[in-house]
């Protein structure tokens, strides 16, 4: 089996479950290399792990080069002859224009593209989604919402919904090494991310918990913009590719996001033990389930409240933790992830037959 990875971003969990893919494919003998800009934390890792990189040299978003992207990527698919090609978000779903259904495609949006666009612009992003599902041979969903909302903007290619997975022997949990109360944030840093509104959320967590702290773990467009702002007994970090140690501070981990496919962070928390704050957004009830609180979206008193609750009450947040470490270990373990791909991707060139 050949299998061609395509992905920008090439940061953050799209870049992460890519790796994870690629590796436990080249794992089973598979023929795996990826397609993406050369320089980055996933060209690193790849090559790294002995995965090949073609190098894609793609902005994250569409632009006045686009053409010429999508021109460069057809010249390197057509030079690898993969039996299957794996598109991974938006900007490389774009790729369909140049692949035409010529080539088994599986696409993976990990959030669709509309979902973070506005006006115009999300109304050509539906647009085109749906029209590209005649050269979609499958698309792979990260979770029940993610497909259902792709289904009400019109696409109709054949689906199969694989929830993120995350390392449950790497990710444990670990003893808190502090009393101090502390929510914990990781993620880029950046609109659809939300942290704008868990720092409006933060003073009302103060008011009920007045010496709590909130650590926020990443970089971004915006980091620059909101570390400027003056918000007491909040901590900055940069990117980290070691989260589980900002997870095991922790009390409560927040997930403040405007949009998401199914967010790894959640996984990746209740992995360590540590129980859950999100907005009502896609995947996240999916995942969360009773090891935390999902509260409506943008809801900035509400989920000031459910912090503040899990703050003042360690026998909650301690319940709420083990039942994640549960839900972890048996529903979104990674070789689950894997594994799945690797059926549907074997059954959909058997059925079309390889190039």
């Amino acid at each position: 089996m050949k299998v061609v990875h395509v992905t920008q971003p090439v940061e953050a969990g799209v870049a992460v479950v890519v790796l994870e893919l690629a590796r436990a494919q080249q794992q089973r003998g598979w023929d795996v290399s990826i397609a993406c800009p050369p320089t980055g934390w996933l060209a690193e890792r790849a090559r790294e792990a002995g995965i090949p990189v073609h190098a894609w040299h793609a902005t994250r978003s569409p632009g006045p080069r686009t053409a010429l992207e999508l021109r460069a990527l057809r010249t390197t698919l057509n030079t690898q002859r993969p039996d299957v090609v794996h598109l991974h978000s938006s900007k490389a779903g774009l790729a369909r224009l140049v692949l035409r259904g010529r080539v088994p495609t599986l696409f993976q949006p990990h959030l669709w593209s509309f979902r973070i666009a506005d006006g115009l612009l999300s109304r050509a992003c539906r647009v085109w989604e749906a029209r590209a599902s005649r050269w979609t041979h499958l698309l792979v969903c990260v979770s029940d919402d993610e497909l259902e909302t792709g289904r009400t903007a019109g696409v109709t290619a054949p689906a199969e919904i694989v929830c993120n997975g995350v390392d449950t022997r790497r990710l444990t949990p670990q003893p808190k090494p502090s009393d101090v109360p502390t929510a914990v944030c990781v993620g880029r840093i950046a609109h659809q991310k939300g942290q704008d509104l868990l720092l409006q959320a933060w003073p009302e967590v103060l008011g009920k918990v007045p010496d709590a702290r909130l650590v926020v773990v990443g970089d971004g467009p915006m980091a620059q913009e909101l570390r400027a702002t003056d918000h007491p007994n909040v901590h900055w970090h940069g990117h980290s590719d070691a989260p589980a140690e900002f997870y095991t501070q922790a009390d409560v981990v927040v997930l403040p996001s405007r949009a998401e496919g199914m967010a790894l962070v959640p996984l990746e928390a209740m992995a360590c033990g540590r129980p859950v704050v999100a907005f009502d957004v896609e995947g996240v009830r999916q995942s969360i389930g009773d090891a935390g609180e999902v509260v409506p979206a943008q809801d900035v008193a509400a989920l000031a409240q459910a912090i503040a609750t899990r703050l003042a009450d360690p026998e909650l947040a301690a319940a709420e933790g083990k039942r994640g470490r549960v839900r972890a270990e048996t529903l979104f373990d990674r070789d689950r992830m894997t594994d799945q791909i690797v059926t549907l991707t074997e059954k959909l060139v058997s059925q079309r037959g390889p190039r």
